[in-house]
């Protein structure tokens, strides 16, 4: 089974191939971070635009480099929500119409579906069942994985995702868009317990998560202050530590709940190299074990949808030729026989 995987969520362009006897064949990205940069955010039309622009030359460039063409693609995968509903419709138009024109079925892909298998493109991947922390911009979620669309939230955030609450306090810091790397980076100067934040939610039982009151508490921490170098990075390893130590705890209480002798760390907050390093403490404390995909597919990429479509195509889970694009779409809901 060879498939074309398509991810247009965002402000990402990504294809790829991936094949079930040879693994990932090629993969191509293309980011418009530059292009949003200017306005502090992704704008939704220019990023539907800009994957007009990219869609037909990265699939020309991926083919090659794959060695492939339409007779060896066995079929068409892409991301069907949720996102950025005109970006999302850009790619689920193309995918449909590639489909249509080959012959060849095409598969919608839940977009944290793909987040939650990257870590099968690794060569170490994880088995079913297990615990995953799908921690990103827009979600922060944790996953009874159980197998291939089965899936269970266990707890989410309330208000603002981790991802997202990064990049809010690092436009407090005066950091560039996308902020959540450069707060990261600024924090690796700052002084531990310099500033204290909030653990939000730890003080009661569950696995839900709250990080709306962390950006307050560095919003009031910077108030009235000269911001030299030092106080910001001090400011950005507090509100780090912070948001680790929560997400640390919370994935404890989901091994002991669950019993899973496995925890997946999926989603661009993913590449962040001290939650690795905290996780890494918890699930050798646990007796369990830690995986996770490569940075590069951490963030939103083509890899991770071509390689989701295959196992579903593989398992007989395709929708026939329907387009679907949905803005907002519930993991739970992706089910087991497609969209």
């Amino acid at each position: 089974m060879r498939v074309l995987g398509i991810e247009s969520s965002c402000d990402e362009t990504g294809v790829a191939v991936y094949d079930t006897a040879g693994g990932l064949l090629a993969h191509r990205l293309y980011s418009q971070i530059a292009m949003h940069q200017a306005y502090g955010g992704v704008v939704p039309e220019l990023a539907s635009r800009d994957h007009v622009l990219r869609l037909l030359p990265l699939v020309r460039e991926v083919l090659a480099a794959a060695d492939s063409d339409r007779e060896s693609i066995d079929g068409v995968a892409y991301t069907a929500g949720p996102g950025l509903i005109g970006a999302l419709l850009v790619g689920a138009g193309f995918a449909a119409s590639l489909s249509f024109a080959w012959g060849k079925p095409a598969v919608g892909v839940h977009h944290l579906e793909g987040h939650l298998l990257a870590p099968l493109l690794e060569a170490n991947p994880p088995a079913f069942p297990f615990l995953a922390l799908l921690v990103s911009g827009g979600h922060t979620q944790l996953v009874d994985v159980a197998g291939l669309g089965a899936y269970r939230i266990l707890g989410e955030t309330l208000d603002d995702a981790a991802g997202e609450a990064f990049d809010k306090t690092a436009k407090l810091l005066g950091l560039p868009y996308p902020g959540g790397a450069a707060l990261a980076k600024l924090a690796e100067g700052g002084h531990i317990g310099r500033y204290v934040f909030p653990r939000p939610m730890l003080d009661r039982p569950g696995l839900d998560f709250s990080f709306s009151g962390l950006k307050t508490a560095a919003l009031v921490a910077l108030r009235d202050r000269i911001l030299d170098e030092s106080i910001r990075a001090d400011v950005a390893r507090g509100f780090q530590d912070a948001v680790v130590e929560t997400l640390a705890e919370k994935c404890r209480r989901a091994l002991a709940v669950t019993g899973h002798q496995r925890l997946v760390i999926a989603g661009g907050v993913g590449a962040n190299r001290r939650l690795r390093e905290r996780l890494a403490e918890v699930v050798r404390n646990a007796g369990a074990e830690l995986y996770f995909p490569r940075a590069e597919f951490c963030t939103d990429n083509g890899a991770m949808i071509a390689l989701a479509g295959c196992l579903r195509l593989a398992a007989g889970m395709h929708h026939g030729g329907v387009m679907n694009a949905r803005a907002n779409w519930d993991l739970g809901d992706c089910g087991t026989t497609g969209e």
